[in-house]
């Protein structure tokens, strides 16, 4: 089920909160039990695995907080909760990669390349990435000694589960939200601020993130396009991504909102950044700094040798780069995020561009970041090298690249890449419009959601991004 599908909007969404409403208590164990609905829509047998994640981090939890365990006995229980995590991430997202990848480098080693490892398909279950993180964020946190450990399995179960950010974030800590599982407010600025966000969230999905999503797949499905066209192709889908999983994200923290939750925002405008440091300071805020938080500084962070620095780093993003699919498209994205970073970081944190104007150090920043999403989006490594010769001219275009003009330079399409592009470079988020919501700001939602929804009927399938990482 996803939030921009008439059974979302007319049929589960507004009975949840009818029936949430009316709950005198049990409100946390029908959210629970909502939220398993929600994720068992694709496949039943999915909220299997979620709940033995849930149910390992709860009980390796509740081992590293017992009073008088060992040293020995809560780091043990620490890896076992990690291990177990990690294992269901692995074995699920990375299994098929590696085996293919393994058979394939015994083929060059003079073997058979067949039968070293088994490659079967693996199902991969939908926002397996988010709530692995959570939940190993949980266990983590709790053996730090930073947030006591859950109650009961049903608050733990609540806080790994809750549909609003379930399947695509933001990755929601547990500290951020053990309090009000306990205790929450429901107001009504609360939840008028929360539809507002989903309305808003809803719209950018529908109106913007859709029609830039069919010119990135027209040119980047297209043979060798003209240089022109690739770049527009690839600004359209960092147009997107962006307004895709942000959309997603406002979504997310709008329904929470509605049930009296309040989530830290997961975007800051990343497009306006003059630099890959600063970007990562604005996309994604909540991987970044999971990263950070669990990777980074337990590696050494900056607080170690330059070139130890620069090692963590890239490790980081290499990573990062992972943790979105099993592809080497993906490590190359991180690799090449991560050899920007370390070349800011031996700049003194600032960029090879800093001499020039803001707006030069946008536009250059910019320009960087398309060029990872040419790598992010390319099914492969062959292809994104074809489409970044066509970016740069290296690469001929084919004939059949003058038909895309017809398809991609239509002036509906021209004018949300137009929109985009000025929402994009307009530092005022979704999250902010909210904060002083009134009835101006009010009348505008109701035609916006209008408008999203018949265009919702009128267009294809497109379920988020996210969603597959």
């Amino acid at each position: 089920m996803v939030f921009s599908s008439h059974i979302f909007l007319f049929y589960f969404l507004p009975a949840v909160l009818l029936i949430y409403y009316l709950l005198p208590r049990g409100r946390n164990v029908f959210l629970t039990l909502v939220s398993y609905v929600f994720y068992g829509w694709w496949q039943p047998w999915f909220v299997v695995l979620m709940m033995f994640s849930t149910g390992l981090d709860y009980l390796c939890g509740g081992i590293i907080s017992r009073p008088g365990a060992g040293s020995r006995v809560r780091r043990m229980a620490l890896v076992a909760a990690i291990l177990g995590d990690l294992g269901l991430l692995a074995f699920f997202k990375y299994y098929t990669f590696t085996a293919e990848n393994l058979n394939r480098l015994a083929s060059l080693l003079g073997g058979s390349g067949h039968g070293f490892l088994p490659v079967f398909a693996v199902a991969l279950p939908i926002g397996i990435s988010f709530y692995t993180f959570e939940s190993m964020s949980y266990t983590i946190d709790v053996y730090r000694g930073i947030v006591k450990p859950a109650r009961s399995l049903s608050d733990l179960s609540c806080f790994i589960s809750l549909f609003p950010h379930l399947v695509a974030g933001p990755i929601v800590r547990y500290n951020i939200i053990a309090e009000q599982l306990e205790h929450r407010e429901h107001t009504v600025e609360k939840f008028t601020e929360g539809v507002a966000l989903f309305i808003l969230g809803f719209a950018k999905k529908i109106l913007l993130a859709n029609p830039m999503g069919s010119v990135a797949d027209a040119v980047f499905n297209a043979n060798a396009p003209y240089a022109l066209d690739a770049w527009v192709g690839v600004i359209a889908y960092a147009f997107q991504i962006y307004f895709d999983f942000s959309a997603y994200s406002d979504m997310a923290i709008g329904l929470a909102r509605m049930f009296g939750f309040i989530i830290p925002k997961n975007f800051a405008t990343p497009y306006v950044s003059e630099s890959i440091t600063e970007f990562w300071r604005r996309w994604h805020i909540s991987l970044s700094t999971w990263l950070r938080d669990y990777l980074y500084i337990p590696l050494g962070g900056n607080q170690r040798s330059p070139r130890r620095t620069y090692f963590n780093l890239g490790l980081v993003m290499l990573l990062g780069g992972l943790w979105h699919g099993a592809n080497w498209t993906f490590l190359a994205w991180g690799a090449y995020h991560g050899s920007l970073l370390a070349t800011e970081r031996w700049c003194g944190k600032k960029s090879l561009y800093s001499w020039l104007p803001r707006p030069g150090r946008v536009a250059v920043t910019f320009v960087l970041v398309l060029i990872s999403w040419a790598l992010f989006r390319s099914p492969d490594i062959s292809h994104a090298l074809s489409y970044l010769g066509c970016m740069f001219g290296w690469t001929a275009a084919s004939g059949p690249a003058a038909l895309l003009s017809s398809e991609i330079y239509t002036p509906h399409h021209l004018a949300i890449l137009a929109i985009c592009a000025c929402l994009s470079f307009w530092r005022y988020e979704v999250y902010d419009f909210v904060i002083e919501l009134n009835w101006s700001k009010a009348l505008v939602l109701a035609p916006l959601f209008l408008l999203a929804i018949a265009a919702m009927f009128t267009q294809s399938f497109n379920p988020f991004l996210y969603f597959q990482f």
